[in-house]
């Protein structure tokens, strides 16, 4: 998945990863009570995300559904931004996230585990 989502068009999206399939208009009234949109920014967004792929529409009543997972998109930004901001390299993300220190001691355990599991 190589789709760039802006802000506006991840807030649209995290409404159907948490509702699932939503008539427009649902996620219009959704938007308007959370973050105080119009209809016609919401329409004008999910637009957009229809044009790259995120959302599929479907008639009638104009139901919407992500054709894009947010493990998806959280793995395709995270790769985004360790090649931007860590010349590609996993290990600088990872020590520049570790130089803050201030994981509790069940994080740590789990992010033990995940090694451990990367090297069987």
């Amino acid at each position: 998945m190589s789709i760039k989502l802006f802000d506006s068009e991840l807030r649209v999206m995290e409404v159907l990863w948490k509702e699932g399939d939503l008539a427009a208009g649902q996620l219009a009234k959704i938007l308007k009570d959370e973050i105080g949109w119009n209809r016609n920014t919401t329409y004008t967004v999910i637009k957009k995300c229809v044009e790259k792929g995120a959302i599929e529409r479907r008639e009638p009543n104009f139901i919407c559904s992500p054709l894009v997972s947010k493990e998806q998109v959280q793995n395709y930004e995270t790769e985004e931004l360790i090649g931007k901001m860590f010349d590609g390299s996993k290990e600088k993300f990872f020590a520049a996230f570790l130089d803050g220190k201030k994981l509790s001691k069940e994080e740590i355990e789990s992010l033990k585990q995940m090694i451990m599991k990367l090297e069987e």
